[in-house]
């Protein structure tokens, strides 16, 4: 484990892409991988660290022997609370160091290679304008895009609604979410623009018109198709979908 301590980002550009390959990863563990690394957390087991890489993978496991490490360390224990509360509780615990550590490994760049005041300004207004790991997590980013759009576009919200009702005889995947063919052209500006706004309940990232996605008929949350590993071909065998998260909240007893 070496949290990326050989790769080191000089420019603000660098540092934001380095900021959201080690974001993509830890959401990873926390939502889509979440089985593996409830397993890995174990309690009996020493100190745990969940670190996230730019190359958007993600590792638990023991702190640098180092003094001082190479980089920031992640909360220490992660693991010791794991049985001692509620998963989406102790998921939403680890999300919030994830979050504090993110932003110490950005800045320690940006202190390290000579950041002015502008550069640290325009990292950190890059980096808030994405949700925070704790906030796709917990939903609350899809929630604030629902309240913010809820006056200005209750209709498109509803056409939304509908498009994955009527979607239902072909797997439950919403034609509106996939990319644009001839019969879409006329597709409703309102529509597109309240799309726009919605966020992979995995990636965190918003949604692109020529990318497939999926909502899970459990929680209602969207993902893109490649962050779940499913395509347009298999949604259309699917009756009810549901998302690696919830299917693991049935699974485990």
């Amino acid at each position: 484990m070496d949290g990326g301590a050989s790769y080191n980002p000089r420019t603000v550009e660098e540092v934001f892409r380095d900021f959201k390959g080690r974001r993509a990863g830890m959401i990873k563990a926390l939502t889509t991988d979440v089985e593996e690394f409830y397993q890995q957390c174990d309690p009996e087991k020493e100190n745990l660290c969940l670190y996230g890489f730019p190359s958007e993978q993600w590792e638990v496991n023991l702190p640098a022997e180092e003094v001082p490490p190479e980089l920031p360390e992640p909360a220490l224990g992660i693991n010791f609370a794991r049985d001692g509360m509620q998963e989406k509780d102790w998921l939403s615990l680890v999300a919030v160091h994830s979050d504090a550590w993110l932003l110490s490994v950005a800045f320690y760049f940006g202190s390290r290679f000579g950041f002015d005041k502008a550069d640290r300004k325009r990292l950190f207004s890059m980096i808030n304008d994405l949700p925070t790991i704790f906030e796709v997590v917990t939903g609350t980013a899809k929630k604030q895009v629902k309240e913010k759009s809820s006056v200005s576009n209750h209709s498109s919200n509803k056409t939304k609604s509908n498009s994955k009702r009527g979607s239902e005889s072909q797997g439950k995947y919403s034609k509106a979410m996939q990319a644009k063919d001839e019969d879409d052209e006329g597709l409703d500006e309102e529509d597109e623009e309240d799309h726009g706004e919605t966020l992979c309940g995995a990636c965190g990232e918003n949604y692109a018109s020529d990318e497939f996605w999926i909502c899970c008929d459990i929680c209602e949350k969207w993902f893109h198709g490649k962050c779940v590993k499913i395509t347009p071909a298999r949604a259309e065998h699917i009756k009810q979908y549901k998302c690696p998260s919830c299917s693991n909240k049935r699974a485990r007893p």
